[in-house]
């Protein structure tokens, strides 16, 4: 007991073998292998069948080009629309349908062609490739045929067009540079020449159907954070189409911004044309007036103080009506603001009273506007994304709401200031002569049309030198260019992880048939599960062995590892029970089939040889088969002799192995246990006792029957044999709970069928050395990797490249 509990408490120390967990992983090397050519081949096969795309790229840069020209008439240039802060905005006008739509209609879009290739019958586009000539005779831009058209060529003279009706096939034959109708749409094909009688395919196209082709290739962002550069990409299954288009949407966007650049002035220009039309109409008829009324009046010209007095009138008058025009452009811009237009624009500064900061607050209020008729696409009204925005456009309308009504106030003080002023001079005019008075009126309607007339010509010559100064607030740096590598997929990314996952899914395989494995293989997974000690480990037999083992292999094949496994086993049962003239060796297991019975058999015969009298004794009166080792008769055997139905010398039966002796189990009894269990039994072992040095005991299974307790008890060894790749991890364990339980200190465990497969071995050595390990140890091997030593004659297992051995067997 004080022994049991004492190697209990000391489990042998186990340290991690780094070699041995490489030897493990390439102990299926063959797995890895198999896992990285089926890998490789399945990547293969993708890469095959899997279009390729390409990616073209093109870089802008954004800045404010500045103008010689409108210095000239000392107007402002226009505020920097594109500036760092609104590249985003920008990115978002790049990529807006109007654009792409004006972008595709510059590229030779009516009419794709396209042949099919032979892996799967994919088509591949030719653009920009025409290989045959399609002229279209009759053909509406809003009504036309859109499904696709077969054209193959039949001989010099006639063709094939087929194409699809609803659900049915069409196949027509026409002669070349003869008119035919499909649907809405009349064609005419010229002869292509000699082109091998391949098919090929054409279709009609609307600047709509390659919206969502552009749209999705397309990207575009910033090279760098805070940089007004941005890099532009656009992928497609076709490089040429892919760098023409990206081509076009930058130029259309450049086109874009200069005629939002000149929005403004060309308003401006519009508005003064409307009041010039009228003031010419008025300073015409205040001129024909003026020369009328002096004929009718004899009137050459008015005095000297008339003439100061309507001077000061006409400059109070003339700034009253410049004043009324910023008062009319400052009301337009309001109802442009309130009434929320998709772009808003000041029509003109007139004297410099609207706040020089309200261009630049439309600017980005136009940009919000865009950014927000973008988002409206994706996102629903009484999204996040849309109310934030929302909330910016309402503060910036608010703040210019504000600076016009301050404008507006400033105006309307001038006019009240003005208005004061041109009372005392009306005052010297009343007191003019009626003729002069009525020749004073008509001079001053005259002159105040003239002199803002004047000004408003001024006005438009500066807003013309200013729009033909305007240029685009973007440069292209890098034009896109045909990329014919392409970019997806990625042969030596997908190659490369080809070989990864080959790898992992070789190594995992092994771990996971480790980690689902319940079954014990080496010694060492049963020394890190209980602390009774192993004293040998058998090897498999190298060849088939028999149902019942009659050959008793250990003398059948003495020079074998196998028998020599076998002789260690016997040579450390001489070191238990050392003291005892006659031993009683028990052998038992967890379940059938773990080779107690084959254990029995062969340690009996070779501990024989050593001139030991040795009984075995077929103690499993329920299903032992050692009368068909011995190949004899079942008739009368221990089941007899424990029901009083023989006596002892009637069951000792001999063999031929000299100095062994076995008594078979007979009949299958009614009550097996209760026989083993019997006084007659155990008069029987001591009666043996007194003939023979060996009483071998195979007994039944302990983990699925009781047959075994009473004899376990009397023994003086009790080896339970553990069975490699057949034996559960729990197995390892009953041993000890037997010897705790019934107080027990001679039992042992024997690893028997032994055969090195690393993919199943523990990645632990045990440490035969130091306090941890405990106080029994017995020397054995399991006689790995000595099969070419020369000391044993097993035959050399066959390599699997040896196909000559493998028939020859």
């Amino acid at each position: 007991m004080e022994e049991t509990d004492r190697i209990k408490a000391k489990l042998p120390s186990q340290e991690i073998d780094y070699f041995k967990i490489g030897k493990i992983l390439l102990s299926r090397w063959y797995w890895i292998i198999g896992s990285l050519v089926v890998c490789m081949i399945a990547a293969n096969i993708y890469l095959w069948y899997t279009p390729k795309t390409y990616s073209t790229s093109a870089v802008m840069k954004f800045e404010e080009k500045k103008s010689e020209l409108p210095d000239i008439g000392g107007v402002s240039s226009v505020p920097d629309r594109a500036s760092t802060s609104r590249i985003q905005t920008e990115i978002v006008v790049l990529q807006s349908t109007p654009l792409l739509l004006s972008a595709i209609k510059q590229i030779d879009y009516r009419m794709s062609f396209f042949v099919v290739g032979r892996v799967l019958n994919r088509t591949s586009e030719l653009y920009p490739n025409k290989p045959i000539d399609v002229e279209l005779v009759k053909f509406d831009t809003l009504n036309f045929f859109h499904d696709l058209v077969t054209f193959k060529p039949i001989d010099r003279n006639t063709f094939g067009i087929s194409y699809k009706n609803g659900l049915k096939d069409v196949h027509f034959t026409y002669r070349y540079d003869t008119p035919f109708t499909i649907g809405p749409t009349t064609f005419s094909i010229k002869y292509p020449g000699d082109i091998a009688n391949t098919a090929y395919l054409f279709k009609l196209n609307a600047p709509e159907d390659f919206l969502g082709r552009v749209g999705g290739g397309f990207h575009a962002g910033e090279t760098s954070k805070n940089s007004n550069i941005i890099s532009l990409q656009e992928v497609d299954s076709n490089p040429q189409f892919a760098a023409d288009i990206l081509n076009s949407i930058m130029r259309q966007y450049l086109n874009y911004d200069r005629s939002q650049r000149t929005l403004s002035t060309s308003q401006m220009i519009q508005f003064i044309d409307t009041e010039l039309d009228f003031l010419s109409k008025q300073v015409k008829g205040s001129a024909n007036s003026i020369k009328k009324f002096k004929e009718d009046k004899k009137m050459m010209d008015i005095t000297t103080a008339a003439d100061q007095v309507v001077g000061k009138a006409k400059d109070i008058d003339a700034q009253r009506s410049i004043l009324n025009l910023q008062l009319l452009t400052l009301d337009q811009l309001k109802q442009q603001i309130i009434i929320e237009k998709q772009d808003v624009n000041v029509s003109f500064n007139l004297g410099g009273v609207v706040d020089p900061q309200l261009e630049e607050i439309i600017v980005n209020l136009n940009n919000l506007l865009i950014e927000k008729n973008s988002l409206s696409k994706t996102y629903n009204p009484n999204s996040q994304p849309i109310q934030d925005i929302n909330k910016q456009i309402l503060q910036l309308k608010n703040s210019i709401l504000t600076s016009i009504n301050s404008s507006r106030a400033q105006v309307e003080n001038k006019v009240k200031y003005l208005d004061q002023q041109i009372v005392p001079v009306n005052q010297q005019i009343a007191q003019l002569p009626a003729n002069e008075q009525d020749l004073v009126s008509l001079k001053r309607d005259f002159d105040i049309n003239d002199k803002v007339y004047s000004y408003l010509s001024e006005k438009k010559l500066d807003a013309q030198i200013n729009s033909a100064g305007v240029l685009p607030g973007a440069t292209i740096i890098d034009l896109a260019q045909p990329n014919f590598s392409p970019v997806s997929p990625d042969d030596r990314g997908i190659h490369r992880n080809a070989i990864i996952f080959g790898l992992a899914l070789g190594l995992g395989a092994i771990i996971l048939i480790r980690v689902l494995n319940p079954y014990i293989y080496d010694k060492e997974t049963i020394e890190s599960l209980t602390t009774i000690p192993i004293i040998g480990v058998i090897r498999k037999f190298p060849e088939e062995i028999d149902e019942f083992s009659s050959q008793i292999l250990a003398i059948a094949r003495p020079k074998s590892i196998f028998a020599e496994s076998v002789r260690s086993v016997r040579t450390n049962l001489s070191f238990l029970a050392s003291e005892k003239m006659s031993k009683i060796i028990c052998i038992t297991s967890e379940v059938a089939g773990e080779g107690k019975s084959f254990v029995a058999v062969n340690l009996s015969s070779t501990l024989s040889l050593i001139d030991k009298k040795v009984i075995l004794i077929a103690a499993d009166l329920r299903r032992s088969k050692l009368h068909k080792t011995f190949s004899v008769p079942n008739d009368i055997g221990l089941s007899n002799y424990l029901a009083n139905q023989c006596k002892e010398e009637d069951i000792i039966m001999h063999s031929a192995h000299g100095s062994l002796d076995f008594i078979i189990s007979g009949p299958v009894p009614p009550n097996p246990s209760e026989l083993l269990h019997s006084d007659r039994m155990i008069e029987l072992i001591a009666s043996l006792r007194q003939k023979y040095e060996i009483i071998m005991i195979d007994t039944a299974p302990i983990g699925l029957v009781s047959d075994a307790i009473p004899l376990i008890r009397l023994s003086d060894i009790n080896l339970f044999v553990i069975r490699s790749g057949k034996s559960k991890f729990y197995a390892a364990t009953v041993p000890q709970r037997i010897a705790q339980e019934y107080h027990l200190d001679n039992t042992v465990i024997v690893l028997n069928a032994y055969a090195e497969d690393l993919l199943h071995s523990r990645y632990y050595t045990t440490k035969f050395t130091g306090e941890n390990y405990g106080s029994r140890y017995y020397y054995y091997s399991d006689y790995s990797g000595y099969e070419s030593s020369g000391y044993y004659i097993d035959e050399k297992r066959k390599k699997w490249w040896d196909i000559r051995g493998w028939f020859n067997r």
